[in-house]
């Protein structure tokens, strides 16, 4: 654990559930990062978690990017950066 951001932060999103060390946690986003990379992929934007910082880097063409700090702000940015709403539920994200 990072002593001087703290990251990972101790669980307390629902989408954290099940991380009860911080290599739970770090596990844990390295799997939501790879699915969010196979949602965000058909709208032309990918997604890094570095795992040693809080939040997610939201990338788009043109070398834009936007960090944000949890899914809520993701989805705000993706529409922003994309031009037009992303929709996680729409579409299939496969196995």
């Amino acid at each position: 654990m990072c002593s001087g951001c703290g990251a990972p932060p101790l669980a307390g999103h629902w989408t954290d559930a099940g991380g009860a060390s911080a290599a739970d946690r770090l596990r844990i986003r390295a799997a939501r990062a790879q699915v969010l990379a196979r949602v965000l992929a058909p709208h032309g934007l990918g997604v890094r978690d570095g795992l040693l910082v809080p939040g997610l880097t939201l990338l788009a063409s043109g070398g834009r990017q936007a960090l944000v700090a949890d899914l809520d702000a993701l989805w705000a940015a993706a529409a922003r950066l994309n031009g037009q709403g992303v929709d996680p539920l729409a579409g299939p994200v496969g196995g």
